[in-house]
């Protein structure tokens, strides 16, 4: 794996012979690709040439198929290399090095950018940023914020809770996984602590999920000014909210309050989609199956199944009002199953042509980031092939436009993966 390097340290490299998608067109062209530093600087027709003011690195990309570097709009960097187990009794700088070394596969996967939705990564960006070790660009949420018995709730049944500032915090808080915030001063709180340490949004958990062991699936969680609280906070700061919920009424919910980005979403009905679709909202999109997850009880795996059963429905009701969609992966808390991160963008050929599918993966997905606005730890395009845009891109053999499943196999079809104007990865070209 090469070290990244910073923008003033990555020398300039042309890209000639290449069939370019640029993230935004259903058309290719064949043409040429020029990156000085970090920026896409020139997209051509025609084949770009090295010269002895502006020397480049020339590779003959032998008539393959560049596409701007995948985007997940819904990954946990540290809960995904690291069980429940590992989250409530291993040592802090144990699970964090399980996270860096998850990091560097998911780059060599193609994902050059992710959004974590909640999690201690703020060390992990850093590390990432100045060139310690190797991963996709992060846009961090910081700890999730969860009213007590919600969703974001780890502590055993032995822990106190401290509705008045009574006890000292939990594990899970003390490392930055979950905060519970009961009231709006303490989700204000909670959410200026998360901007105080580098979060480019905001992650709640307003409804039940299938991991957490003290809610119900259907459950609605935080009241609205609450949920009002963690928005207003964001907005002062140039950002917004997202939320994880499954049910219609929490959904509603957040959206009154104004919320820009629902998570999950399996639940809905009608009424509720189209409301989505009237006010503008992103709704971030998993194509779950039954094999996603497994769970050690009952009611767990029964709630998975319940989210499961959900997808077909909220996908069509989605294309029918023309919603704003982003895909995203949530895949925690099995190492195991993280290394099938691409799969997941395969499973979306059962609503989607291949192009409506590269471009949610891509240009889509990179403007749900851009919300973050002056919070944008990144400012410049992404998930496009363009001038001035941020150089990530993939070299892939063969045309997913015509075959999606090649973006399941990484190790085998990705022959160039260029990260922040960086090869980080190069064979056969």
């Amino acid at each position: 794996m090469t070290p990244q390097r910073t923008a003033r340290e990555t020398k300039s490299i042309i890209l000639n012979n290449v069939v370019i998608f640029n993230g935004k067109e259903e058309s290719t062209v064949r043409g040429s690709v020029r990156i000085d530093g970090n920026r896409i600087r020139t997209v051509s027709t025609e084949p770009i040439g090295s010269d002895r003011d502006r020397p480049a690195e020339v590779i003959d990309g032998q008539g393959k198929f560049l596409m701007p570097g995948l985007i997940d709009a819904h990954w946990h960097a540290f809960l995904a290399p690291n069980t429940t187990m590992d989250l409530m009794t291993a040592d802090e700088s144990y699970t964090q090095l399980k996270a860096g070394r998850e990091a560097e596969r998911t780059l060599l996967r193609g994902f050059t950018t992710i959004r974590d939705a909640g999690g201690p990564v703020f060390g992990l960006k850093r590390a990432i940023d100045e060139g310690i070790v190797a991963g996709p660009r992060i846009f961090p949420s910081g700890s999730m914020i969860s009213q007590t018995g919600g969703h974001g709730d780890f502590r055993a049944v032995y822990d106190i809770p401290r509705p008045f500032e009574c006890c000292d915090p939990t594990h899970t808080e003390m490392i930055g996984a979950a905060t519970i915030a009961d009231g709006p001063d303490a989700v204000a709180v909670a959410a200026r602590n998360n901007l105080r340490l580098g979060a480019s949004q905001i992650k709640l958990m307003v409804g039940g999920g299938a991991a957490s062991l003290y809610d119900r699936l259907e459950d609605v969680q935080f009241f609205e000014e609450e949920i009002r609280t963690a928005v207003h906070a964001a907005e002062n700061a140039g950002t917004y909210v997202m939320v994880h919920v499954y049910v219609p009424e929490g959904i509603r919910q957040a959206i009154r309050a104004g919320v820009k980005s629902i998570e999950h979403g399996h639940l809905i009905d009608e009424e509720t989609m189209k409301m989505i679709a009237d006010n503008g909202v992103w709704l971030s999109m998993q194509p779950f199956t039954a094999d996603d997850n497994t769970y050690p009880s009952e009611e767990q795996q029964r709630k998975h199944e319940m989210i499961v059963a959900g997808t077909d429905n909220t996908y069509k009701l989605a294309k029918k009002y023309g919603v704003r969609l982003a895909w995203g992966t949530d895949l925690l808390f099995n190492p195991a199953k993280a290394k099938d991160q691409n799969r997941g963008i395969a499973k979306l050929a059962r609503w989607f042509s291949n192009y409506e599918i590269l471009k949610m993966v891509t240009r889509d997905n990179a403007e749900l980031l851009a919300l973050s606005g002056r919070r944008n730890p990144y400012p410049g395009p992404l998930g496009t092939i363009e001038t001035d845009a941020l150089a990530d891109l993939l070299l892939v053999d063969g045309n997913p436009l015509e075959n999606i499943e090649l973006l399941t196999e990484p190790e085998k079809n990705f022959l160039l993966i260029v990260k922040d104007g960086t090869i980080c990865k190069r064979q056969g070209v």
